[in-house]
């Protein structure tokens, strides 16, 4: 069929008549005051988005096609956890993600009749050896698997308040593993910003920060880079985050003359996650799902409805899986590469938060790096900040979490079916940095019910 130009029979109305005809409707309510809204990272939101306010598209290149549908193993028994993994790629799933705790863990054992064409094995690690990573490259050259080994120690950092032994041996460790593997290792664990309360600028401009302390370090980085993400429940921004996130990246590491896209690992956050009437979590894991598929993420790694008090379980793992696939094969969100291009709106988001972002960047490293400013609190200060900010907005009924602080179940019980703690746990311990804490906004009216139950 020969193309041609739809809806011709149509006058073109510019964006300056939209704006006249909706003032005519507001009947003297200020447009600015009743439509525009501002959001917590400081962006106006619009009512409307027209293609008069573009000179040209962002473009950023979101293969969609191509995500691939993750299933997280905790490797506490290797027999056991190689079994999962058969049994979970039989139903659907296309990556496997192992968190392997202990560096003894036998990785033929672990590996054992495993299908290794077209499937994506992750090592995600929970420690720093340059033996383990030698090991998994024999194996992945002798077997043509395809693995990809995730390694933080700036990550490891963050999270715990200290390194795996100390900044001079980790990188030393680092710099091996990065010049003599033939599989990707280094990781980029962004998804702690989002866990915490940091909002999509700040995101942002900390995984760039994050990515660069490496960048700026070691030459050697010849593979792809890993970036694992949080992805929120505000839809279209998480969208636009994604592909700013790409897009940052891609700037980045042309600097330091780095030819590979950024591989991008995203799982829904926990922040916003509940206890009680806990099924509404699927709506949101769902929701949040679809973002990282618009937004362009490589492999999404579902997080189950029950995943804060239950245990790994077949039943929470089955229905978070099936959710990305309802997705893939009956909602058809792969048939589409680059789904967002000309949606002004997305496009528009996407280039103020690359832009805020950036800048935000290159403050951080005039004022000495992400690393230093964690040594010194900055950036612990700035998310506690932003967190408290979202905090408040959810304690007075601004920010709803249905089934929580909206329509709540009063009959809803949870005390006898917690199997795993679901709050932040504190433990006192000498840190060389105050780590980031992951936080939930539900988690104090959930305490304040558990302890009326």
């Amino acid at each position: 069929m020969a193309n041609k130009n739809l809806f011709q029979e149509f006058d073109t109305v510019s964006s300056k008549e939209w704006k006249q005809k909706i003032q005519v409707e507001l009947k003297g309510a200020d447009y600015n005051d009743t439509l525009i809204w501002e959001s917590l990272e400081g962006i106006k939101v619009k009512p409307f988005y027209h293609k008069d306010e573009f000179k040209k598209n962002t473009t950023v290149k979101t293969e969609v096609s191509q995500f691939k549908i993750a299933q997280n193993i905790f490797t506490y028994d290797v027999t056991k956890s190689n079994h999962k993994a058969l049994d979970t790629i039989n139903r659907g799933a296309e990556c496997i993600r192992f968190t392997i705790e202990s560096e003894e863990v036998n990785i033929e054992d672990l590996m054992k009749n495993l299908p290794l064409e077209n499937i994506i094995y992750y090592f995600n690690l929970s420690f720093l050896s340059v033996d383990f990573i030698k090991r998994t490259n024999e194996f992945a050259a002798s077997k043509k698997a395809n693995i990809i080994v995730q390694i933080d120690p700036i990550g490891r950092l963050i999270k715990d308040g200290n390194w795996f032994e100390n900044q001079e041996k980790d990188f030393k460790k680092l710099d091996q593993a990065i010049s003599n593997s033939t599989v990707p290792v280094l990781n980029i664990k962004s998804n702690i910003y989002q866990n915490a309360g940091a909002n999509s600028i700040q995101q942002l401009a900390y995984t760039l920060a994050h990515v660069n302390e490496y960048f700026n370090r070691f030459s050697s980085i010849n593979k792809p880079i890993t970036i694992e993400v949080a992805v929120g429940t505000n839809y279209f921004f998480e969208i636009a985050k994604l592909r700013a996130l790409r897009l940052l990246f891609n700037t980045l590491a042309k600097e330091y003359n780095h030819t590979f896209d950024c591989h991008i690992i995203a799982t829904p956050t926990k922040r916003n996650k509940t206890l009680y009437d806990y099924n509404v979590n699927m709506l949101r894991t769902t929701t949040e799902c679809m973002s990282a598929i618009l937004g362009g993420a490589n492999t999404i790694a579902n997080l189950p409805y029950d995943a804060l008090y239950h245990k790994d379980n077949e039943f929470g793992d089955r229905i978070s899986r099936n959710q990305l696939l309802v997705l893939k094969n009956e909602s058809y969100f792969d048939k589409v590469n680059n789904p967002a291009d000309g949606a002004y709106y997305i496009e528009s988001l996407t280039e103020q938060l690359a832009e805020k972002a950036l800048a935000l960047f290159k403050d951080i490293e005039l004022n000495g790096g992400l690393v230093t400013q964690l040594i010194e609190g900055t950036i612990q200060r700035k998310i506690k900040e932003s967190a408290e900010k979202e905090q408040e907005l959810f304690d007075s009924g601004k920010e709803i979490l249905l089934g929580t602080n909206k329509y709540p179940n009063k009959n809803d019980k949870m005390k006898n079916d917690l199997e795993l703690f679901p709050f932040v746990k504190t433990n006192s311990r000498k840190t060389l940095i105050t780590p980031i804490i992951q936080r939930r906004l539900a988690e104090k009216i959930e305490q304040e019910r558990l302890a009326q139950e």
